[in-house]
């Protein structure tokens, strides 16, 4: 199969993370007969610095011709003006409205070996597997924004088929995990939260039955996630709640490094990306945590390109380093921590060793 991929390096750590993904992307590309073919585009303060403005229209333009496109970070204390006309930001979230990216999904499955980088208590994190689904393209952060010398506003709006696209979508994701779904929201203060609640509640009734839906306000969430982890399945929200939540459940994981995401639409191109910021304090160190960014490339393979196989063949070979130590900086507690190279390269191996062409085939 020959599959174009656009590249959304970005800032900071975003270069060092993504040229690892392309590397393990390659490895298993060539093992098993595929044609990976990759363009690079600028987005966000790169793109400011070069273009003027954090989507340019080259970059949007290169991202629609592409089957999948992999994203590393933006941002960065160089644009970081809370009063700049153009921020790095502003490019994600253009991008995901332009290309209709609706869902986001984040999976958190704390890795054995790594349980010890967490500040939660082991016995919490055994048998923890949750999927975060959060609205990406409604809510705060798209609406109106005002702001004068007495205060500032910003409009949170949700319509009805902004939350049922969305939770047609975690129903239809729970129903190949465990079948559990939790609608998180804030439906004793916010008017927009209680059209959330009654929409999700009248999506499970009349269109999922076989679908068990409890709803959470985000303040207890918040408490729960923590506490008892392991009680979760699949949990939808909206885009702010879902931003702050996926930060705290990559805790459970032991580091924001580790977790992948894919933003997806309804049949458009996917974009994938860690969850991990730009950590500007220590780009171009080569000390970055490249796991988050090859786990979103194992998720370009399953959603984009239709390849379970080869993604869980990048997913294993993640699984085994880790489980051999291959831990960088925000995973190990003695000090031997490996570096960026290293660690994809202990990725690479394992792919080479374990991921056989037949396996595909069998």
């Amino acid at each position: 199969m020959r599959a174009d991929i656009a590249l959304l390096p970005g800032d900071g750590i975003g270069p060092e993370v993504t040229a690892a993904a392309v590397e393990v992307l390659r490895a298993v590309g060539a093992r098993h007969g595929h044609d990976f073919r990759f363009d690079s585009f600028d987005i966000g303060g790169i793109a400011i610095d070069r273009h003027g403005e954090p989507l340019p229209q080259a970059t949007l333009d290169g991202c629609k011709a592409a089957d999948a496109v992999l994203l590393g970070a933006v941002g960065g204390p160089k644009w970081s003006d809370p009063n700049a006309r153009v921020r790095p930001e502003q490019g994600l979230l253009a991008i995901r409205r332009a290309l209709g990216l609706y869902a986001n999904l984040r999976p958190v499955r704390p890795h054995a070996a790594t349980i010890g980088a967490s500040p939660i208590k082991p016995h919490l994190l055994a048998g923890v597997d949750l999927l975060v689904v959060r609205e990406l393209t409604g809510g705060i952060y798209f609406g109106d924004k005002t702001r004068d010398a007495e205060g500032a506003s910003d409009r949170c709006y949700y319509s009805v088929a902004e939350v049922e696209r969305v939770m047609r979508r975690a129903c239809t994701l729970a129903r190949a995990r465990r079948g559990h779904v939790t609608s998180v929201d804030k439906a004793n203060v916010l008017e927009t939260s209680r059209l959330w609640r009654d929409v999700a509640t009248r999506i499970v009734r009349d269109e999922f039955p076989d679908i068990t839906l409890e709803h959470q306000l985000v303040d207890s969430m918040a408490m729960h996630l923590i506490a008892r982890p392991r009680a979760y399945d699949v949990v939808v929200t909206e885009n702010m709640f879902g931003d702050i939540l996926t930060d705290e459940a990559s805790m459970l994981a032991g580091s924001l490094g580790l977790l992948p995401s894919a933003s997806l639409g309804e049949g458009t191109v996917g974009l994938y990306e860690p969850i991990h910021g730009s950590a500007p304090d220590i780009a171009g160190k080569g000390v970055a945590n490249p796991y988050g960014t090859i786990l979103s490339a194992a998720l370009l393979l399953r959603h984009s390109l239709g390849m379970a196989q080869e993604a869980a063949c990048i997913e294993d070979a993640v699984d085994a380093a880790l489980s051999d130590g291959a831990f960088t900086a925000d995973l190990a507690s003695d000090g031997r921590a490996m570096g960026t190279a290293e660690a994809t390269l202990a990725v690479l191996s394992r792919i080479d060793q374990d991921c056989r062409v037949s396996d595909l085939r069998d």
